[in-house]
């Protein structure tokens, strides 16, 4: 069998060093952008459903809307029926960051599939999401304290 999640790994990693090192003229390190993008594109959204979003336990996304907040890109408000739930909203500089990482994105994805067809590169987009799709049963399963059975 092939080992397509080696691949898919270190396109990953390439890419997010990529990231880092060109983000670091924001302040923004250590995936920290990819919070804030999903912020800025879902404003309002809390703290949880990030995490989800992202693929990450709770304590890691804590640490980085943490630094976020601190580094003034976010601010947490409250949510008006329930004191406990702290909604995440991009500040101004958030706002004026997001476009910078989006051309990133954009120019990472056009990078990423030169030479390859429409037709081409949404069967791989396809494919991915079936992919995605499988770990995330695993994914859920695990982070629910479940061993899987190799």
């Amino acid at each position: 069998m092939k080992e397509i999640l080696r691949e898919i790994g270190m396109i990953a990693r390439a890419l997010d060093s990529i990231s880092n090192i060109e983000f670091k003229e924001f302040d923004l390190t250590k995936g920290q952008y990819l919070y804030l993008v999903r912020i800025c594109e879902n404003p309002g959204i809390i703290q949880e459903k990030l995490a989800e979003m992202i693929k990450v336990d709770r304590t890691t996304a804590a640490r980085a809307i943490k630094k976020l907040e601190m580094k003034g890109f976010i601010e947490k408000e409250d949510d008006q029926h329930n004191k406990k739930i702290k909604k995440l909203f991009p500040t101004e500089k958030g706002k004026k960051t997001y476009p910078f990482i989006k051309i990133e994105n954009d120019y990472s994805n056009f990078i990423a599939l030169e030479g390859f067809s429409e037709n081409e590169a949404e069967i791989i987009f396809n494919l991915l999401q079936r992919v995605r799709k499988n770990v995330e049963k695993d994914w859920e399963f695990v982070k629910k304290g479940n061993k899987r059975n190799y």
